[in-house]
């Protein structure tokens, strides 16, 4: 009699599959897709219409399939896993495992446990959808993927002694139907962290069920969301449940936003900073040190996005109007900085050769080259470009791939290469900022130097020196110097420009005129002004 019970669990069907995917069905120009389904009866369909199109049809055909599975009963109780089937090759690697270059995860990572369940898993490209009968352990170890229906277990066999007519009856039973009530299983793949079903479950609905301990339950247990935030599956056993929850709620947060139309920086700064408490526990609970490591990087974003918030979309002080800033204010210290290294670096003095230098500084900041043009040269020094050049060359502060000619008649689609030799990697670095910051410096300074009106006023290089010195030296609502320090010291002013103190006060009409500064004044020793509002965007926000 034991043996013969023994005999009927083995005689358990495979779970069932069915795949439906999309294909590209002729040549791309054509904007068609192709609709396989894994099951015999259904046959290839051809979607016009592109990806979209394909994909609502793909929805359409699991959907009808879903539908055909409640009308037959739901989930088998007595169906193998058919993941199981598939060498559980469903499962999400182990991060171990796949730095090992293995695709599964080791042998009894995940064991297959639990009731038979109904799931539909979604391929995050949308080209793939299956539905299957597996354990719930496995449907919750395999990524995108939701539970429709739950399957009760098959009924257990009596006992050894109760009587052969209890064992004979038990094959005849009907396995009872899945316990999802009366709502058909619907597939959509709108939600973010629940890939299947168009709407929140209902009262009779089952998730997946959470990890069985020992004992055996009395029920299935309600599943617990699961979801994804930085490229990591949020684990559905994580303690305490308010982190998981968390995690899995700033996933979805992260993900709404990135939909948003229009950006809101104070909204994406307060994101970061949750994710960044978040993660910190997270670590604490795992001892996982890379989990620190995304919380620090959280903590710099937040630092960050606030800043931009701040700087480049913030109200002005007296509720001015908004002001787009080209640089944040660790962009514009590090501007700041790269002009008091041109001070004390360039070979020579002259207001021509210091521009030069600073442009050239800023193209090859990071790796001691950068791309120039002859316009660019042109643009920066007007008729003396071949005569800076050459002295720089002659000084070995610069490098040129071939003659200051060829330099001068490069093109943009064919720019030259310079070299910087007190840049290069191998000598100490000047400068701490990465490579975007150097972007937007050196764009900063480029649109300075460029500035249409100063061109008009044919404005010399100690006269373009002098306006990227006030702007990178202006508070936010564009006043000169420190907040209470009454303007730029005229001397280090004059010095930076080549031009002698009794000297600024042309220089500073020329701005003046050029609408470059609102209104300034060079008495006492002192640079006092204010930065016209056209030129505000370019303020350093001391």
């Amino acid at each position: 009699m034991v043996v013969e019970a023994g005999t009927r669990q083995q005689e358990r069907v495979a779970g069932r599959v069915w795949t439906v995917r999309l294909d590209p069905d002729g040549r791309p120009s054509a904007g068609a897709v192709k609709l396989s389904c894994s099951r015999p009866a259904c046959a290839d369909q051809r979607v016009p219409g592109g990806a979209a199109a394909g994909r609502k049809a793909a929805i359409a055909h699991v959907n009808m399939h879903l539908a055909g599975i409640r009308e037959g009963g739901g989930p088998r109780g007595t169906a193998w896993c058919a993941c199981r089937a598939a060498d559980c090759a469903w499962h999400t690697p182990d991060p171990a495992t796949a730095r090992r270059g293995a695709a599964n995860p080791p042998e009894g990572a995940v064991r297959c446990g639990g009731p038979v369940v109904l799931a539909v898993h979604a391929d995050r490209a949308g080209r793939l959808w299956r539905i299957a009968e597996l354990c719930a352990r496995c449907a919750a170890a395999t990524p995108d993927s939701r539970v429709l229906d739950t399957a009760q277990p098959p009924p257990r066999p009596s006992p050894a002694g109760t009587g052969r007519a209890a064992v004979d009856r038990a094959p005849a039973q009907e396995p009872p139907v899945g316990t999802a009530g009366a709502a058909t299983p619907v597939f959509s793949d709108q939600a973010p962290s629940q890939r299947v079903g168009a709407a929140a479950p209902g009262p009779g609905d089952a998730l997946l069920p959470g990890a069985r301990s020992g004992a055996p339950a009395a029920a299935p247990r309600r599943a617990k969301r699961w979801g994804k935030i930085a490229q990591r599956t949020v684990p559905h056993d994580l303690e305490p449940d308010v982190l998981r929850a968390e995690l899995v709620e700033l996933g979805d947060a992260f993900r709404a936003y990135q939909r948003r139309p229009e950006p809101d920086l104070a909204l994406l700064a307060g994101l970061h900073d949750r994710k960044a408490r978040a993660f910190r526990l997270w670590a604490d609970v795992g001892g996982d040190a890379s989990l620190r490591q995304e919380a620090v990087r959280a903590e710099k974003a937040a630092q960050t996005t606030r800043e931009m918030h701040a700087n480049r979309g913030g109200p002005q002080p007296g509720g001015g109007p908004v002001v787009e800033r080209l640089l944040t204010r660790q962009q514009a210290a590090h501007a700041r900085a790269v002009l008091e290294y041109v001070a004390a670096h360039a070979p020579d003095p002259r207001a021509e050769v210091r521009l030069a230098v600073l442009m050239l500084t800023l193209r090859a900041a990071r790796a001691g080259t950068g791309n120039i043009t002859g316009q660019d040269l042109a643009g920066w020094l007007s008729g003396s470009a071949e005569a800076v050049l050459e002295q720089l060359v002659e000084a070995d502060w610069l490098r040129l791939p071939g003659t200051v000619a060829e330099v001068m008649a490069s093109r943009p689609e064919d720019p030259a290469t310079v070299t910087v030799p007190a840049l290069l990697p191998e000598r100490t670095r000047p400068f701490d900022f990465g490579k975007t910051p150097r972007a937007r410096i050196s764009g900063w300074a480029q649109k300075a130097v460029g500035d249409r009106k100063l061109r008009k006023k044919k404005a010399t290089a100690a006269t373009r020196l002098l306006a990227l010195y006030t702007a990178a030296h202006a508070r936010a609502e564009g006043g000169l110097g420190p907040a209470g320090d009454g303007g730029l010291d005229l001397e280090r002013a004059a010095a930076f420009c080549d031009l002698r103190p009794d000297r600024i006060a042309e220089q500073v009409d020329l701005l003046l005129a050029a609408d470059w500064l609102a209104e300034a004044d060079t008495t006492g020793g002192r640079l006092h002004g204010r930065l016209a509002e056209r030129t505000l965007p370019l303020g350093g926000l001391l």
